[in-house]
């Protein structure tokens, strides 16, 4: 997972925002796009359709979801420096299979850490299904998923994962902060933690409503240790049904 590699100080604590997905890299190794989280521990992904790759100036950089036939949800900091951003869309290996789709426009939200990608044609694919409702609980184990760094390995945009990773967290806080001060769901590592490159990528919880798995959260900071947070989606579904349709 990739995450931005500024240091940021988020809620009192020093995090990373995560282009490379939450966990983000000492200054030195910082690439141009700022861009650097990745999964720490978990294992490989194995049935995640809705799973989008982002490419900036075609260079691996975040992790994203399709929601929608020509609208992809990523995070703030992924597109905020400009630039080509295209997306490898319903492939588990970032360097082939599925859909490779430039976006023809980004939107992004204006204070916190969202942003959308509309493709330039539609793709036919498994939409990722956003929660609608505060669908977490403090205490309960949800997943995460990105392309990040795998390791703290000094330039991390050289140790992001080919394969999607995933990984078990716990929720420790659903009134956190992201990168930009928005709300956001806060998890402690569980099998392993958010890192750079999987900024962007989303969190995934059961609903104990209806039974059934929702995106709620989308990747923005990490420690790349122990914390991460993630945007709460549920919180803004007006903005991306505004924007997007869905």
């Amino acid at each position: 997972m990739r995450l931005k590699r500024t240091l940021t100080a988020v809620a009192g604590a020093a995090v990373a925002v995560l282009s490379t997905l939450v966990m983000a890299p000492t200054a030195s190794a910082v690439p141009a796009d700022g861009v650097t989280p990745y999964i720490i521990g978990g294992g490989n992904a194995s049935d995640a359709p809705w799973a989008a790759r982002l490419f900036h100036n075609g260079q691996q950089s975040c992790s994203a979801t399709i929601i929608a036939p020509q609208w992809i949800l990523t995070a703030q900091h992924c597109v905020a420096s400009g630039g080509t951003f295209s997306f490898r869309i319903g492939s588990l290996d970032q360097t082939t299979g599925g859909s490779l789709v430039t976006a023809t426009q980004v939107i992004q939200h204006p204070s916190v850490d969202l942003a959308l990608a509309k493709l330039e044609r539609s793709v036919t694919a498994t939409y990722a299904p956003l929660g609608e409702t505060s669908a977490v609980a403090n205490g309960q184990t949800v997943q995460i998923y990105g392309w990040g760094a795998t390791s703290r390995c000094g330039s991390e945009i050289n140790c992001q994962s080919r394969y999607l990773k995933v990984a078990d967290t716990r929720v420790t806080t659903v009134n956190g902060r992201d990168y930009r001060g928005g709300v956001a769901i806060t998890v402690t590592r569980g099998n392993g933690i958010a890192a750079g490159g999987d900024s962007g990528g989303p969190m995934f919880a059961t609903s104990p409503v209806d039974g059934k798995r929702y995106q709620i959260g989308v990747a923005s900071t990490s420690d790349r240790s122990s914390t991460s947070n993630y945007t709460a989606v549920t919180r803004y579904r007006p903005w991306i049904k505004t924007n997007a349709g869905v």
